[in-house]
Protein backbone atom coordinates (compact mmCIF):
# COMPACT_ATOMS: atom_id res chain seq x y z
CA UNK A 1 0.00 0.00 0.00
CA UNK A 2 1.09 3.58 -0.66
CA UNK A 3 2.18 5.37 2.51
CA UNK A 4 -0.13 8.09 3.82
CA UNK A 5 1.57 11.43 3.13
CA UNK A 6 2.71 13.80 5.87
CA UNK A 7 2.43 16.78 3.51
CA UNK A 8 1.14 17.58 0.02
CA UNK A 9 3.48 19.38 -2.39
CA UNK A 10 1.44 21.20 -5.04
CA UNK A 11 3.08 22.80 -8.06
CA UNK A 12 5.80 22.21 -10.61
CA UNK A 13 7.34 18.80 -11.27
CA UNK A 14 9.74 18.82 -14.20
CA UNK A 15 13.24 18.08 -15.43
CA UNK A 16 16.03 20.51 -14.49
CA UNK A 17 18.80 20.92 -17.06
CA UNK A 18 21.56 22.78 -15.21
CA UNK A 19 24.94 23.93 -16.50
CA UNK A 20 27.51 24.77 -13.81
CA UNK A 21 30.91 26.37 -14.30
CA UNK A 22 33.61 26.74 -11.62
CA UNK A 23 34.43 30.31 -12.70
CA UNK A 24 32.58 33.63 -12.51
CA UNK A 25 30.40 34.30 -15.54
CA UNK A 26 28.64 37.22 -17.20
CA UNK A 27 26.34 37.68 -20.19
CA UNK A 28 27.92 36.08 -23.23
CA UNK A 29 30.38 33.88 -21.30
CA UNK A 30 31.35 30.59 -22.99
CA UNK A 31 33.27 28.43 -20.51
CA UNK A 32 33.86 24.74 -19.69
CA UNK A 33 31.62 23.19 -17.05
CA UNK A 34 29.26 20.36 -16.26
CA UNK A 35 25.67 19.86 -17.47
CA UNK A 36 23.31 17.67 -15.50
CA UNK A 37 19.66 16.61 -15.80
CA UNK A 38 17.91 16.03 -12.49
CA UNK A 39 14.31 15.96 -11.22
CA UNK A 40 13.24 19.50 -10.38
CA UNK A 41 10.48 22.03 -10.10
CA UNK A 42 9.63 23.76 -6.82
CA UNK A 43 7.14 21.11 -5.65
CA UNK A 44 9.50 18.28 -6.57
CA UNK A 45 12.51 20.01 -4.96
CA UNK A 46 10.58 20.52 -1.74
CA UNK A 47 9.32 16.92 -1.81
CA UNK A 48 12.81 15.50 -2.39
CA UNK A 49 14.24 17.57 0.45
CA UNK A 50 11.40 16.54 2.78
CA UNK A 51 12.03 12.88 1.97
CA UNK A 52 15.69 13.33 2.97
CA UNK A 53 14.40 14.46 6.38
CA UNK A 54 12.24 11.29 6.70
CA UNK A 55 9.00 13.14 5.90
CA UNK A 56 6.62 11.42 3.46
CA UNK A 57 5.42 13.89 0.79
CA UNK A 58 2.84 13.45 -1.96
CA UNK A 59 2.94 15.38 -5.23
CA UNK A 60 -0.04 17.11 -6.81
CA UNK A 61 1.07 18.30 -10.23
CA UNK A 62 0.81 17.66 -13.95
CA UNK A 63 3.12 15.65 -16.18
CA UNK A 64 2.82 14.47 -19.74
CA UNK A 65 1.97 10.94 -20.78
CA UNK A 66 5.48 10.65 -22.20
CA UNK A 67 8.89 9.15 -21.41
CA UNK A 68 9.96 12.24 -19.45
CA UNK A 69 6.87 12.07 -17.28
CA UNK A 70 7.20 8.37 -16.57
CA UNK A 71 10.88 8.83 -15.71
CA UNK A 72 9.99 11.64 -13.30
CA UNK A 73 7.44 9.48 -11.50
CA UNK A 74 9.93 6.65 -11.23
CA UNK A 75 12.57 9.04 -9.84
CA UNK A 76 10.08 10.35 -7.26
CA UNK A 77 9.05 6.87 -6.18
CA UNK A 78 12.69 5.86 -5.68
CA UNK A 79 12.92 8.79 -3.26
CA UNK A 80 9.83 7.60 -1.29
CA UNK A 81 7.58 10.34 -2.71
CA UNK A 82 3.91 9.48 -3.28
CA UNK A 83 2.92 10.03 -6.93
CA UNK A 84 -0.65 8.61 -6.88
CA UNK A 85 -2.25 12.06 -7.12
CA UNK A 86 -0.30 13.47 -10.10
CA UNK A 87 -2.46 14.38 -13.10
CA UNK A 88 -1.13 12.71 -16.25
CA UNK A 89 -2.11 14.69 -19.33
CA UNK A 90 -2.65 12.83 -22.61
CA UNK A 91 -1.88 15.91 -24.72
CA UNK A 92 0.55 18.12 -22.76
CA UNK A 93 4.32 17.53 -22.56
CA UNK A 94 6.24 17.21 -19.31
CA UNK A 95 7.58 20.60 -18.23
CA UNK A 96 11.27 21.62 -18.21
CA UNK A 97 13.65 24.13 -16.62
CA UNK A 98 17.10 25.24 -17.76
CA UNK A 99 19.63 27.21 -15.74
CA UNK A 100 23.24 28.38 -16.01
CA UNK A 101 25.28 28.85 -12.83
CA UNK A 102 28.77 30.24 -12.35
CA UNK A 103 30.99 30.71 -9.32
CA UNK A 104 29.18 34.03 -8.85
CA UNK A 105 25.74 32.40 -8.63
CA UNK A 106 22.79 32.01 -10.98
CA UNK A 107 23.45 33.67 -14.36
CA UNK A 108 20.14 32.96 -16.10
CA UNK A 109 17.23 30.51 -16.05
CA UNK A 110 14.07 29.74 -18.00
CA UNK A 111 11.17 27.74 -16.55
CA UNK A 112 8.81 26.12 -19.04
CA UNK A 113 5.87 25.25 -16.77
CA UNK A 114 3.17 25.79 -19.38
CA UNK A 115 1.70 22.32 -18.96
CA UNK A 116 1.20 22.85 -15.23
CA UNK A 117 -0.46 26.21 -15.87
CA UNK A 118 -2.67 24.76 -18.60
CA UNK A 119 -3.77 21.79 -16.47
CA UNK A 120 -5.21 24.22 -13.90
CA UNK A 121 -7.43 22.74 -11.20
CA UNK A 122 -7.21 19.22 -12.66
CA UNK A 123 -4.19 18.76 -10.41
CA UNK A 124 -6.41 19.37 -7.34
CA UNK A 125 -9.00 16.68 -8.07
CA UNK A 126 -7.93 14.43 -5.18
CA UNK A 127 -8.58 17.28 -2.74
CA UNK A 128 -12.19 17.48 -3.91
CA UNK A 129 -13.24 13.90 -4.69
CA UNK A 130 -12.68 12.38 -1.25
CA UNK A 131 -9.31 10.72 -1.82
CA UNK A 132 -7.53 13.40 0.23
CA UNK A 133 -10.44 15.63 1.15
CA UNK A 134 -13.58 17.39 -0.06
CA UNK A 135 -15.38 20.70 0.32
CA UNK A 136 -17.37 19.25 3.24
CA UNK A 137 -14.29 17.65 4.86
CA UNK A 138 -11.26 19.63 3.66
CA UNK A 139 -7.73 18.32 3.96
CA UNK A 140 -6.37 19.34 7.36
CA UNK A 141 -2.65 18.64 7.04
CA UNK A 142 0.30 20.58 5.70
CA UNK A 143 0.37 21.76 2.08
CA UNK A 144 3.40 23.24 0.33
CA UNK A 145 2.12 25.37 -2.54
CA UNK A 146 4.31 26.95 -5.20
CA UNK A 147 3.81 30.01 -7.37
CA UNK A 148 4.16 28.17 -10.66
CA UNK A 149 0.39 27.66 -10.64
CA UNK A 150 -1.42 30.19 -12.80
CA UNK A 151 -2.71 33.40 -11.23
CA UNK A 152 -6.37 32.50 -11.66
CA UNK A 153 -5.95 29.19 -9.84
CA UNK A 154 -3.95 30.75 -6.98
CA UNK A 155 -6.66 33.38 -6.53
CA UNK A 156 -9.31 30.64 -6.36
CA UNK A 157 -7.25 28.64 -3.86
CA UNK A 158 -7.13 31.71 -1.59
CA UNK A 159 -10.89 31.47 -1.03
CA UNK A 160 -11.45 27.77 -1.65
CA UNK A 161 -13.11 25.59 1.03
CA UNK A 162 -10.78 22.78 -0.09
CA UNK A 163 -7.89 24.66 1.59
CA UNK A 164 -9.78 26.11 4.55
CA UNK A 165 -8.37 23.66 7.12
CA UNK A 166 -4.85 23.21 5.73
CA UNK A 167 -1.56 24.48 7.14
CA UNK A 168 -0.43 26.31 3.99
CA UNK A 169 3.26 26.84 3.20
CA UNK A 170 3.77 29.17 0.22
CA UNK A 171 6.78 29.54 -2.09
CA UNK A 172 6.83 32.09 -4.94
CA UNK A 173 8.97 29.84 -7.23
CA UNK A 174 10.92 32.89 -8.51
CA UNK A 175 10.94 36.68 -8.20
CA UNK A 176 9.10 36.90 -11.51
CA UNK A 177 6.18 34.97 -10.03
CA UNK A 178 6.18 36.39 -6.49
CA UNK A 179 3.22 38.70 -7.06
CA UNK A 180 1.07 35.71 -8.00
CA UNK A 181 0.88 35.01 -4.26
CA UNK A 182 -0.72 38.38 -3.42
CA UNK A 183 -4.25 36.86 -3.04
CA UNK A 184 -2.81 34.50 -0.40
CA UNK A 185 -0.75 37.10 1.48
CA UNK A 186 -3.39 37.55 4.20
CA UNK A 187 -4.60 33.94 4.29
CA UNK A 188 -5.17 33.12 7.99
CA UNK A 189 -3.41 29.73 7.77
CA UNK A 190 -0.48 30.62 5.51
CA UNK A 191 3.27 30.76 6.09
CA UNK A 192 5.16 32.52 3.28
CA UNK A 193 8.78 31.69 2.36
CA UNK A 194 10.50 34.38 0.26
CA UNK A 195 13.95 35.77 -0.45
CA UNK A 196 14.69 39.48 -0.03
CA UNK A 197 13.88 40.34 -3.66
CA UNK A 198 10.57 38.46 -3.55
CA UNK A 199 9.68 40.16 -0.27
CA UNK A 200 10.22 43.51 -1.96
CA UNK A 201 7.81 42.59 -4.74
CA UNK A 202 5.14 41.49 -2.26
CA UNK A 203 5.75 44.57 -0.13
CA UNK A 204 5.83 46.91 -3.15
CA UNK A 205 9.16 48.43 -2.10
CA UNK A 206 12.78 47.30 -1.69
CA UNK A 207 14.10 46.29 1.74
CA UNK A 208 17.61 46.60 3.14
CA UNK A 209 17.51 43.37 5.11
CA UNK A 210 15.39 40.34 5.93
CA UNK A 211 14.23 41.66 9.31
CA UNK A 212 12.72 44.85 7.88
CA UNK A 213 11.14 42.83 5.07
CA UNK A 214 9.54 40.39 7.51
CA UNK A 215 8.20 43.24 9.66
CA UNK A 216 6.71 45.02 6.64
CA UNK A 217 4.96 41.91 5.31
CA UNK A 218 3.48 41.19 8.74
CA UNK A 219 2.25 44.80 8.83
CA UNK A 220 0.61 44.21 5.43
CA UNK A 221 -1.41 41.34 6.90
CA UNK A 222 0.73 38.23 6.48
CA UNK A 223 0.25 35.74 9.34
CA UNK A 224 3.78 34.36 9.26
CA UNK A 225 6.71 34.92 6.90
CA UNK A 226 10.29 33.70 6.56
CA UNK A 227 12.68 35.89 4.57
CA UNK A 228 16.12 34.72 3.42
CA UNK A 229 18.97 36.88 2.11
CA UNK A 230 21.66 34.58 0.77
CA UNK A 231 24.61 34.52 3.16
CA UNK A 232 23.22 37.40 5.24
CA UNK A 233 20.81 37.06 8.17
CA UNK A 234 17.37 35.54 7.59
CA UNK A 235 14.25 36.50 9.51
CA UNK A 236 11.07 34.91 10.88
CA UNK A 237 8.12 37.24 11.42
CA UNK A 238 4.80 36.28 12.96
CA UNK A 239 1.67 38.19 13.97
CA UNK A 240 1.87 39.20 17.63
CA UNK A 241 5.54 38.27 18.09
CA UNK A 242 8.96 39.87 17.70
CA UNK A 243 10.95 39.19 14.53
CA UNK A 244 13.60 36.47 15.00
CA UNK A 245 16.83 36.67 12.98
CA UNK A 246 19.67 34.22 12.39
CA UNK A 247 22.61 34.05 9.99
CA UNK A 248 23.63 30.92 8.06
CA UNK A 249 27.09 29.48 8.56
CA UNK A 250 29.66 30.40 5.94
CA UNK A 251 30.31 27.74 3.29
CA UNK A 252 31.87 27.47 -0.16
CA UNK A 253 28.92 27.79 -2.57
CA UNK A 254 28.91 25.11 -5.26
CA UNK A 255 25.25 25.30 -6.34
CA UNK A 256 22.29 27.63 -5.85
CA UNK A 257 19.33 26.15 -7.76
CA UNK A 258 17.04 24.51 -5.19
CA UNK A 259 18.58 26.20 -2.12
CA UNK A 260 15.41 28.08 -1.22
CA UNK A 261 13.32 24.94 -1.63
CA UNK A 262 15.72 23.06 0.67
CA UNK A 263 15.44 25.83 3.28
CA UNK A 264 11.63 25.68 3.16
CA UNK A 265 11.55 21.88 3.36
CA UNK A 266 13.99 21.82 6.26
CA UNK A 267 11.94 24.37 8.19
CA UNK A 268 8.76 22.34 7.66
CA UNK A 269 10.57 19.15 8.69
CA UNK A 270 11.92 20.88 11.80
CA UNK A 271 8.41 21.90 12.85
CA UNK A 272 7.08 18.39 12.19
CA UNK A 273 9.81 17.21 14.60
CA UNK A 274 8.56 19.65 17.23
CA UNK A 275 11.06 22.49 16.83
CA UNK A 276 9.73 26.04 17.00
CA UNK A 277 10.93 29.62 16.56
CA UNK A 278 14.69 30.21 16.48
CA UNK A 279 15.49 26.51 16.73
CA UNK A 280 13.52 25.63 13.60
CA UNK A 281 15.03 28.63 11.75
CA UNK A 282 18.57 27.56 12.68
CA UNK A 283 17.86 23.99 11.53
CA UNK A 284 16.61 25.24 8.15
CA UNK A 285 19.57 27.59 7.63
CA UNK A 286 22.04 24.84 8.44
CA UNK A 287 20.37 22.47 5.97
CA UNK A 288 20.42 25.13 3.23
CA UNK A 289 24.11 25.85 3.88
CA UNK A 290 24.89 22.15 3.64
CA UNK A 291 22.95 21.97 0.37
CA UNK A 292 24.67 24.91 -1.37
CA UNK A 293 28.05 23.54 -0.27
CA UNK A 294 27.30 20.37 -2.26
CA UNK A 295 27.29 18.12 0.79
CA UNK A 296 23.65 17.01 0.37
CA UNK A 297 22.71 14.73 -2.55
CA UNK A 298 20.43 15.93 -5.34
Amino acid sequence: MTAAPDILCIGSVLWDLIGRAPVAMRQGSDVPGRITRVPGGVAMNIAMALARFDVTPALLSAIGDDDDGRALCAAAQRRRIVTDHIYVSPDLPTDRYIAVEGANGLIAAIADAHSLETAGDKILSSLADGRLGSAAMPYGGKIALDGNLNEELLARIAGSPLFAAADLRLAPASPGKAERLMPLLRHPRATIYVNLEEAGLLGHRPFDDAASAASALIARGARRVLVTDGGAASALGQQGADVITAAPRKVMVTRVTGAGDTFMAAHIAAEIRGMIGARALDFALDAAATYVSGELPL
